[in-house]
C-alpha cells in the first residue's frame, strides 16, 4: 500500500472522489446495500452526504427516499443521518436507531425484520427488488484490485456481488493489520445447487482474505479517516452478575454430569451488558480452551482472547466500547490469527450452528409461562430493535439461553408474562431462561411443568403470585389443558401497563 493513500490500484485510485460526488450518483428510489453490522465498518461520509442532497431536495420540493439494506445495526451518520432527512423509504433487515425507531412505529418508515442468515438467500432469489447500489466500507484496496474487508463483513459480498454499481469508501481509521484475517466464502449457491459448507470447527478457514469486485463496476472511491461508533458498555450490575452466575452453574453443572465436554461447545453471544457479565463469568471461570462461534466479537470475549481462555473466535464483525476499540487497534498482532471475519451468511448459518453444536447465549424482552420468547416488541406492537441472529442461533443451537432481568420499568414490567405479547421464538426453540431470580431448563419437559419451572425459578417476587392465581385459573378454566390460558385475560397485565403505567393491579 502506498504511504498516503490505501487505494494502490491505479485504475481505482482515478475514480477517488468526494463523498458529495459519490452520493449524487446514487439514483433517487433506489435500493443501496451498505456495509455494516453493530456499528462497526458502516461508511462514514457518502451516507451523510445522501442525507444532505435528500434534504436539499426536500427543501426544493423534489424530495426523494431510497431503500437502505445492511448487515445490521450502524450508527448515527448513516441510520441517524438519513432518517433524519425522511430519506428511508424500506429499512431491512436490523436497525436500533432511536429516530428510525420512532418512525418506524409511526408507520412512517417500513421495515422488514429478518433474520440475519436469511438476506443474502432473499437478495439473490429477487424478491426484495432491485439493488442499485453497493456503498461498502473496506480498509484498503491491493495494487490488483483485491478489496480489503473493514471491522465488519456482514453481507458485503452479496452487496458487491448484485449491485449495479458500486461506492467504496476507504477508511484509513481501521488497522491496516485487518488484511489477512477474513475468510470470504464463495462457495454458496441457491437450491438446487447448493453444496454443504466445508467447515467443521470454528477456526477453519474455507474461503479468501479478500473482497472481489469488477473494477469497472466501481463508480466512485471515497477516501475518509474516521472510527467506527463504539458505545462504552455499562459496568455489570447485580442483576446481571447474577444471571451470569446461574448461567455458569448450570454449565458446571452439564460438564459434570457428561452432557457437555469440558471446554464447553462453541459460544454464542449476543450484545449489551448481560452478554458481557457471562463472557467475563467465563473469563473468570474453571473452563479452558474455550472457542467462539458467533456474530459480533464485544469486549467480553476480546477480554477472554487476551486472557488466553478463548483460543479462538469466529464472527462477521466487532462491537467494542471505546477502550476495547483502542486495545484491539493497538495490539492486533496478538488477536489477528485468532480472529476470522466472515460473511454473515456463513458467520449465522444454521446448517454451521447445529452442526457445531453452539451454546447460544441471548437477551429477551418477555417470556411466558410455557417459554415462547418476544425479543423484539414493546407492548406487542412496537419494534425496539429486531430479531437479528437470535433465531439463526437458538433454533438450531446444542442449548439455547434466554437472559433476561425479571422486571424492568423499576418494576412495573414483569418480563415473565402468561403470554407474550409477540411471538420471536417459539417453546420449541427455547431450552433455558434464566433471570437474575433463577434458571428454568425446560429441555424434556410437557407445558404444564415448563410453567411451573418459570413460576418458581425466574419470576420476580412481586409477580410470582399473580403468575401462579393465573396459572392455577387457567388449569381449572382453560377449554383445553395441554398449554392452558384463558384467552379473555392472557394479556391483560400489558393492557393494565398501557393503561396505568404498571403491569401490578
Amino acid at each position: 500500500m502506498g504511504s498516503r493513500t490505501r487505494v494502490a490500484n491505479r485504475d481505482l485510485r482515478r475514480k477517488v472522489m468526494s463523498a458529495e460526488a459519490a452520493a449524487a450518483l446514487i439514483p433517487a428510489g433506489s435500493n443501496v446495500g451498505m456495509s455494516g453490522f453493530t456499528g462497526a465498518g458502516y461508511p462514514k461520509a457518502v451516507p451523510l452526504a445522501l442525507a444532505r442532497r435528500i434534504a436539499e431536495a426536500s427543501a426544493a420540493g423534489t424530495g426523494f427516499r431510497v431503500g437502505v439494506w445492511t448487515g445490521a445495526s450502524t450508527a448515527p451518520e448513516l441510520d441517524g443521518a438519513l432518517a433524519e432527512a425522511d430519506g428511508i423509504e424500506l429499512r431491512l433487515p436490523y436497525q436500533s436507531d432511536p429516530v428510525s425507531r420512532q418512525k418506524i412505529n409511526s408507520g412512517h418508515m417500513e421495515y422488514i425484520d429478518v433474520h440475519l442468515s436469511h438476506v443474502a438467500q432473499m437478495v439473490w432469489q429477487g424478491f426484495l427488488g432491485h439493488l442499485g447500489t453497493a456503498l461498502v466500507e473496506i480498509s484498503g484496496i491491493t495494487e490488483d484490485g483485491r478489496l480489503v474487508p473493514s471491522s465488519s463483513i456482514g453481507n458485503n459480498k452479496t452487496w458487491l456481488d448484485r449491485a449495479d454499481q458500486v461506492i467504496l469508501e476507504v477508511n484509513s481509521w481501521q488497522s491496516a493489520e485487518l488484511e489477512g484475517m477474513h475468510d470470504i466464502y464463495y462457495g454458496t449457491a441457491l437450491p438446487p445447487d447448493r453444496r454443504p459448507i466445508p467447515l467443521t470447527r470454528p477456526g477453519d478457514r474455507i474461503g479468501v482474505p479478500y473482497l472481489a469486485c469488477p473494477p469497472e463496476k466501481v463508480v466512485a472511491v471515497v477516501e475518509t479517516d474516521a472510527p467506527d461508533r463504539n458505545s462504552p458498555f455499562k459496568e455489570a450490575d447485580e442483576a446481571s452478575k447474577r444471571i451470569a452466575g446461574h448461567l455458569l452453574d448450570f454449565l458446571q453443572h452439564e460438564v459434570g454430569h457428561g452432557r457437555l465436554p469440558a471446554n464447553l461447545l462453541p459460544i454464542q453471544s449476543g450484545v449489551g451488558n448481560i452478554a458481557n457479565a457471562v463472557l467475563d463469568g467465563l473469563d473468570a471461570g474453571p473452563f479452558e480452551d474455550l472457542t467462539a462461534y458467533t456474530e459480533v466479537i464485544q469486549d467480553g470475549m476480546l477480554g477472554m482472547l487476551r486472557s488466553g481462555k478463548l483460543s479462538v473466535a469466529s464472527a462477521t464483525a466487532f462491537s467494542l466500547s471505546p477502550d476495547a476499540a483502542e486495545d484491539f487497534n493497538a495490539n492486533i498482532s496478538a488477536y489477528r490469527d485468532r480472529i476470522i471475519l466472515r460473511p454473515q451468511e456463513i458467520s449465522n448459518h444454521p446448517e454451521l450452528v447445529r452442526r457445531l453444536g453452539v451454546l447460544a447465549m441471548n437477551g429477551i424482552i418477555e417470556a411466558d409461562l410455557y417459554g415462547n420468547v418476544n425479543s423484539t416488541h414493546l407492548m406487542g406492537s412496537r419494534i425496539q430493535n429486531g430479531i437479528g441472529g437470535s433465531g439463526d442461533f437458538a433454533r438450531n443451537a446444542y442449548i439455547s439461553f434466554f437472559m433476561t432481568p425479571s422486571t424492568a420499568k423499576d418494576g412495573a414490567i414483569s418480563s415473565i408474562v402468561p403470554m407474550v405479547s409477540h411471538v420471536d421464538h417459539t417453546e420449541h426453540d427455547v431450552h433455558v431462561v434464566v433471570t437474575e431470580q433463577g434458571l428454568a431448563d425446560l429441555r424434556g419437559l410437557a407445558p404444564r411443568r415448563r410453567a411451573r419451572q418459570i413460576i418458581d425459578h425466574c419470576a420476580h417476587p412481586d409477580y410470582r403470585p399473580m403468575l401462579e392465581d393465573y396459572h392455577q385459573r387457567a388449569l381449572a378454566g382453560s377449554p383445553g389443558r395441554h398449554t392452558p390460558h384463558l384467552i379473555d385475560e392472557a394479556l391483560s397485565w400489558h393492557t393494565r401497563y398501557l393503561g396505568g403505567g404498571t403491569m401490578k393491579p
